[in-house]
């Protein structure tokens, strides 16, 4: 109470001797949110915890892109006080944000998040990765406006979601990304994983909605929502990104156990989900690299 007494007091003086107070104009706001773009082509947005350090490294990168196109969103998600003041110093453009949340983990965040942007493409990334260069945003746009049905576009891990048994953590995914032994350049997939995950905005508010939370807090909500998106007559694309690791990831220092237990839990979850439709899954998918001519 005294604290806030303290501030009211304190505004009544600043009010009142306005000539000490250093004062906003409209050639300040144009300096800094005269520039921000309201429909910009990308938003970028990136879960961290107590990664701030590598965020200000990737953030010049990013920005290549640019501003004029280009919308950053950070997800400071728990993160100790020293790395909440980096990330916010080094956001410094009108389109980039700092989201701040309480270890809610990245099913939420980046739900939350992708309601928040307003980027025409959404490039979900991760706070280990790392980036040359601006060709893996440019190739993802131009693969979004030739194939207009696709929704999700993925450039870590393009997978066919094994079904064998309920044991979908122990299993994981088949590759779906090469063939002979050579790397596509692009094709249709049952999933892909994070990161990068691409998301086209318009089909998704439109379709999916939204990332289910019976995922919460993390893991296979990323296939759960390609099953989804191919089931509502939608697509899942898969491209090389080539992003590299700038350290180990936040999950494996903070949640190896925690981790293992969310997949066993969610992957009999998926199981239960989609196991019975599998074959719709995979015919979907070889029907539109048919039609792609990609096989």
């Amino acid at each position: 109470m005294l604290t806030l007494l303290f501030e009211k007091i304190k505004g009544a003086l600043m009010k009142r001797n306005q000539g000490l107070v250093k004062q906003k104009s409209y050639a300040t706001w144009l300096a800094h949110g005269g520039g921000y773009t309201k429909e910009p082509t990308v938003s970028v947005v990136i879960q961290s915890h107590n990664k701030s350090v590598q965020i200000a490294h990737i953030l010049p990168k990013l920005r290549e892109y640019g501003h004029e196109r280009l919308e950053i969103i950070v997800i400071d998600d728990g993160s100790s006080a020293e790395h909440t003041q980096r990330l916010a110093a080094a956001l410094t453009g009108a389109n980039e944000f700092l989201v701040r949340a309480n270890d809610l983990y990245e099913n939420i965040t980046y739900d939350k998040c992708l309601r928040f942007a307003n980027g025409r493409y959404v490039a979900l990334i991760q706070d280990d990765d790392d980036i040359d260069g601006t060709e893996w945003m440019e190739r993802a746009v131009e693969l979004f406006e030739k194939y207009p049905k696709m929704v999700i576009l993925g450039g870590k891990g393009g997978l066919d979601i094994a079904f064998e048994d309920d044991r979908q953590w122990a299993h994981g995914g088949k590759d779906q990304t090469h063939a002979e032994g050579k790397e596509k350049d692009f094709c249709f997939v049952t999933a892909v994983n994070r990161a990068p995950m691409w998301i086209r905005r318009d089909l998704y508010k439109q379709h999916l909605k939204h990332i289910d939370f019976r995922f919460a807090p993390f893991q296979f909500d990323d296939y759960e929502i390609c099953a989804r998106a191919w089931l509502c007559g939608l697509q899942v694309g898969w491209y090389p990104a080539r992003f590299k690791s700038l350290s180990t990831g936040g999950m494996r220092i903070w949640n190896n156990q925690f981790t293992k237990e969310q997949s066993e839990k969610n992957g009999k979850l998926l199981y239960s989900l989609y196991s019975e439709r599998r074959n719709e899954l995979h015919a979907a998918v070889e029907k539109a690299n048919q039609e792609a001519h990609l096989v």
